[in-house]
């Protein structure tokens, strides 16, 4: 097994650990401190990932985007062509069904009226396995978000949600991983490497 993968399975190890009660507080306190920040205080549309297993929970920060008026779009994925697809949801518990791996995943109803042009979306929140301080991101291996967000939706910002657990020194990144413009924990902000180049 090679150093990510190492690094990937002992990271998810350290989430998988997480109760329930701890990943519900822990998130909460991740979704407070990411409302603070002023990409999402201003962002119009959001890409947001439907939470899965013992990933950083989402579907209340969904809501609330929601109810500020704000457009919410989440992922579908599409194995055969190893890539996302961005739909527009105005009602999680109507419009969401178990998909592609178990992820809850917009129905096909809502495929067909609702996916989006993904150049539209202001900001992107990114599931991973491992951070680092620096933008670094290992997701789960399949590349997904990586291709999202440099052929779909290279405009967005791209904020990485994770518990404190996930974050590591450094990520052994290589040529196709992207890096984040923002990592938040239940613990801090951290404002990443393609933020700062632009400040």
């Amino acid at each position: 097994m090679n150093h990510r993968s190492q690094l990937r399975k002992e990271r998810l190890a350290e989430r998988g650990r997480l109760d329930a009660a701890q990943r519900r507080n822990k998130s909460e306190q991740i979704q407070a401190l990411l409302l603070e920040q002023p990409v999402i205080v201003h962002a119009k549309h959001l890409f947001i990932y439907v939470h899965f297993c013992s990933e950083v929970e989402t579907l209340a920060l969904i809501e609330h985007c929601l109810a500020k008026g704000k457009t919410v779009s989440v992922p579908v994925t599409l194995r055969k062509e190893s890539r996302l697809l961005a739909v527009q949801i105005t009602d999680p518990a109507t419009q969401l069904e178990p998909g592609c791996f178990g992820i809850p995943e917009p129905t096909d109803e809502q495929i067909a009226h609702a996916t989006i042009d993904p150049t539209q979306i202001d900001a992107v929140l990114v599931p991973g396995s491992v951070f680092d301080p620096l933008g670094g991101r290992l997701g789960y291996g399949g590349g997904y978000y990586d291709r999202f967000l440099t052929q779909d939706a290279p405009q967005a910002r791209r904020i990485g949600l994770a518990y404190a657990v996930q974050i590591v020194e450094q990520v052994p990144m290589e040529a196709h991983d992207q890096y984040m413009d923002m990592i938040i924990t239940e613990q801090q902000a951290y404002a990443c490497k393609r933020l700062r180049e632009e400040v």
